[in-house]
């Protein structure tokens, strides 16, 4: 008779701290491009050096492209925040517990999205019903 684990054991909480230490090194980078492009600090790029007789299109296609960038480098930031939420978790051995129903997520779940902080099953209870 298996006892139910109520939470992952140290060595597990290690694997998915690199995981997440991996991800978080990767969306600070993708940010950090992201609000260079929405703050053009471009140094050198062909802007500099084009000509001043910009086309309306050519400003609006690229005022698009730096709202496109600023809203990716919020949804970045976001990302960041909950991957630095999830290590507090960890540090906390928290880490991986449903916050409805205080289950343990699976860890093919934690491996593909290692800030959830939800069981699929719990997600869908939530969706259907909109209570928390």
């Amino acid at each position: 008779m298996a006892e139910e684990k109520t939470r992952y054991s140290d060595e597990e909480l290690e694997e998915f701290r690199t995981i997440i230490n991996e991800m978080l090194v990767n969306a600070r980078k993708e940010y950090n491009t992201l609000r260079q492009v929405v703050m053009h600090n471009g140094s050198n790029d062909i802007e500099d050096t084009s000509p001043s007789f910009k086309t309306v299109e050519d400003d609006g296609a690229n005022q698009l492209s730096k709202e496109e960038a600023s809203q990716l480098a919020q949804r970045q930031y976001k990302f960041i925040q909950n991957l630095e939420a999830a290590l507090t978790r960890i540090e906390n051995k928290t880490y991986g517990i449903c916050r409805v129903t205080g289950k343990l997520i699976p860890k093919e779940r934690l491996r593909l999205v290692p800030h959830a902080t939800l069981t699929v099953e719990a997600k869908e209870m939530l969706a259907k019903g909109g209570q928390q």
